[in-house]
This record gives C-alpha cells, structure tokens and sequence, in this order.
C-alpha cells in the first residue's frame, strides 16, 4: 500500500448528527492479487496516528477543547487504549462481485463486496462492505465507504449504560482510498 497516495478517514457524531468529529489515521499494509482479481490482504493500522481534524473541534462550543484534546481522549484508556493497542488490523476474507440488487453503496461504480477481519483492542468482528476496486498493470486502487458500530469492538466511554456514552453515536462512518503498487 502507497500510504502517500491512500487515506483512511473517521467520522463519528452526537447523537442525532450533532457535533461530528473527524479526522484521519494511518495504514500500511499489503493486497493480494491473482488472475486480476483480489485475493486477500492485510491492513495495519496505527492508532497512535489518529489525528482528529482541527475544524472538526471547535474551542467556543467545547469547553476550550480542541482537536488534539480529543485525540488524547480517544488513544486514552476511555476508547481505543493505544498504550497498550497501538495498532488496529484488517485482514480481507472475502471478495465477491458488487449486486445492486442484494447490496446498496454510497460510492459510485462499486463493483466488489469486501469482506473482512477487523481487530480493535484484541476483539475481531468480519465487516463486509462495497467498494470500487480498480485493477491496473500498475497496482490496485480501492475505494469504499462504510459505517461500523464502535461498540462492537467495545469502544465505549464509561460503563455500559453510561450517560456519557450515550450522547455518542454507536455509528462511526469509515472511508477509506488506498492505492497499491504491483
């Protein structure tokens, strides 16, 4: 994977849309590719990279916290315990034709369904999700974009049932670009 050329960006609310914060992380990792198809592929993701994007936090409405506040707050012990986590990983299990009829995308052209093993904090869950996938003499292009539930992977703020996680939305919107060289 070309990390110049690739992103993986987060988007996570308040209940009710309120408030998104956003920003992006870092990954490395590598494709598998037979007869111009994809076969598999491993993803690592540095969640020490997560970096929350400035006009995402705005000072005047938040207490004085901004974007690097909630960085610290999520690599703390209250999400993602990156201490002792410092990565995140993906590792594809599946790839089967996109069906409109079966599956629905926000990307256009999505062309594959991917499907996967994603590990937060030493908990694996499989997601599947549409992506474009392109194929070159050069590499492999994939775009997608997706949501998943963070309290799957027990990303939550406080003891279940805590009021301050309940003012989190449990969805976080993942959108990812990588690009891979042959």
């Amino acid at each position: 994977v070309n990390k110049e050329l690739s992103s993986l960006m987060w988007k996570a609310y308040h209940k009710g849309g309120f408030d998104p914060r956003f920003g992006t992380l870092q990954t490395s990792g590598t494709v598998s590719i037979e007869n111009e198809a994809i076969t598999g592929g491993t993803f690592i993701i540095d969640v020490n990279s997560l970096l929350t994007d400035v006009s995402a936090v705005d000072p005047a409405k938040s207490g004085g916290k901004t974007a690097a506040d909630l960085d610290s707050h999520l690599k703390s012990e209250d999400f993602f315990e990156s201490t002792k986590y410092p990565t995140a990983s993906f590792t594809i299990t599946n790839v089967a034709p996109y069906d409109s009829t079966t599956a629905s995308s926000v990307v256009p052209g999505a062309n594959s369904i991917i499907s996967g093993n994603l590990t937060i904090k030493d908990k694996t869950v499989n997601v599947t999700f549409p992506a474009k996938v392109t194929i070159t003499a050069a590499g492999v292009d994939v775009m997608s974009q997706f949501t998943i539930n963070r309290q799957d992977w027990g990303l939550t703020y406080g003891t279940e049932g805590s009021p301050k996680d309940w003012v989190i939305a449990q969805e976080v919107d993942i959108s990812l670009n990588f690009q891979a060289s042959k």
